[in-house]
């Protein structure tokens, strides 16, 4: 048998230890949100850094001003020029409240039979991210117990901050840069397309948002003696919003566009080989009539392309009763989905300009609470290590898919901008994991299968040689 073959089999017969260490990481309530769980925190830090120093990492947990990292770093077989990946996971969870909508001790793992016949890991961290961090760990012991090495050169970044905003993050990675610097990146906190088909994100789309205050007259007015004759920031502001897209969706800020691709052949054809239901889609949700861009489907409005949304709306009296004012000022939220190269500082400056070229001159704008935005993540469909991985899945699941994610992960950002590094993403979750809310779960199969991914990825990645 192969090394890759013996490795295999050892996972296989070794799943039950494997669901051991997982239910004993997901035992610790590392909340790092919550500072009555920093000794959890760090109790799971050093549990994790102790295992792989067991396996043969050179491992440590790292202070930060926060929660610590755990980083871990082990060499490829001897004398091979073999590629050098950076694996990130983290080890922090969501609180579980509320408490009362979970079926038992969210800290208390169990393994549950569905009325489908499928087994799944119940308890919080199952998915996000401690099952899935653990499928990668359980894939390099396999190796090292199997093949006695790995097939290529590991590195190890475990957080404790992910679900708390990262604040350790960015400082900890221009601190020890070259540590941490390596041929590309692998992260599984992410999705596959559904049970049988394992997926590769290949996008991300990133985030311009803030808000916005339009103020006209100097005090709520009784609109019996002002009304008609003064101006409503209500009214002004929500006429300004709604000029944010033409009749067909399109976004109306100059320059939006600049920097936004089209899908290329091969992506849009494996995305049309999904069987995506629009209907379904929306039917989910109460809904029925696509409402983006037209000339694009549902799939690419969500995965690929940008847009321009209203988050909320509020100002004059929204009490009880009626109160027949005309408020002095009006608020909303805003937020840019954005893709490609879009930069969110000129996004955010179109937006800045739209609003003010629209004011008359008795009438002012403020915007506030804006966060640094941050740029989309695209990872080119055929490059070598994804390439490398999308074969590996295939050989274990039969297929995989290529999709993209509405959504951003900001520490792909963040290992780009800091580490100059591109990034697989590549994970086992499912939609229906509840992941941050009660009953979290992660499905025996996504555990099992992943682990065996894994092993195969490393396998492919090992036989990939450096440019």
């Amino acid at each position: 048998m192969t090394d890759s073959a013996n490795a295999l089999d050892y996972a296989e017969r070794h799943i039950d230890d494997s669901l051991d260490r997982l239910f004993a990481l997901m035992r610790v309530p590392s909340i790092s949100t919550d500072p009555a769980y920093a000794e959890e925190c760090q109790r799971a830090a050093k549990l994790l850094a102790d295992e792989l120093n067991q396996l043969g990492f050179e491992a440590r947990v790292a202070p930060t001003p926060g929660h610590p990292m755990v980083v871990a770093h082990h060499d490829g077989p001897d004398g091979e020029n073999v590629p050098h990946v950076l694996f990130y996971g983290h080890y922090d969870v969501q609180p579980v409240d509320p408490l009362e909508l979970w079926k038992r001790d969210p800290f208390d793992p169990v393994i549950e039979t569905r009325g489908d016949g499928a087994k799944q890991i119940v308890g919080r961290g199952a998915s996000d991210d401690k099952g899935q961090l653990r499928t990668f760990v359980e894939a390099c012991r396999a190796w090292k117990e199997a093949a006695g090495r790995l097939p290529c050169k590991v590195t190890i970044l475990f957080e404790g901050e992910e679900e708390s905003g990262s604040k350790s993050l960015e400082p900890f990675l221009h601190a020890h840069a070259e540590e941490l610097k390596a041929d590309f990146a692998l992260i599984c906190d992410t999705l596959m397309w559904d049970t049988e088909t394992p997926g590769l994100t290949i996008g991300l789309r990133g985030m311009a948002a803030g808000q916005v205050t339009v103020r006209g007259p100097s005090r709520d007015l009784h609109s019996g003696l002002y009304g008609g004759a003064a101006r409503n920031p209500i009214q002004l502001l929500s006429t300004i919003l709604a000029e944010l897209k033409d009749k067909d969706g399109r976004v109306t800020l100059a320059g939006f566009y600049d920097g936004v691709p089209e899908v290329g052949e091969a992506v849009r054809e494996s995305w049309d080989a999904l069987g995506f239901d629009d209907t379904e889609f929306l039917g989910e949700i109460g809904l029925s009539v696509p409402a983006g861009e037209k000339g694009y489907e549902v799939l690419e409005q969500v995965w690929a392309r940008p847009t321009a949304e209203i988050n909320g709306i509020w100002g004059g009296y929204t009490g009880e009763g009626f109160k027949t004012v005309i408020p002095a000022e009006a608020h909303a939220k805003i937020s840019f989905r954005l893709v490609g190269t879009q930069d969110p500082d000129k996004v955010w400056a179109a937006f800045e300009e739209h609003v003010r070229s629209r004011l008359p001159a008795d009438c002012t704008v403020e915007f506030a609470g804006r966060g640094p935005g941050s740029p989309a993540v695209s990872v080119s469909s055929d490059s070598g290590p994804l390439t490398a991985t999308r074969a590996a899945l295939d050989a274990e699941w039969g297929k995989s898919a290529l999709i993209g994610c509405g959504g951003g992960i900001p520490v792909v950002t963040s290992i780009s901008k800091i580490l100059g590094m591109d990034t697989v993403l590549v994970g086992f979750a499912l939609t229906d994991d509840n992941i941050h809310s009660p009953n979290e779960k992660y499905d025996l199969k996504s555990f099992h299968k992943g682990i065996r991914s894994w092993v195969r990825i490393l396998a492919e990645i090992g036989a990939m040689r450096p440019d």
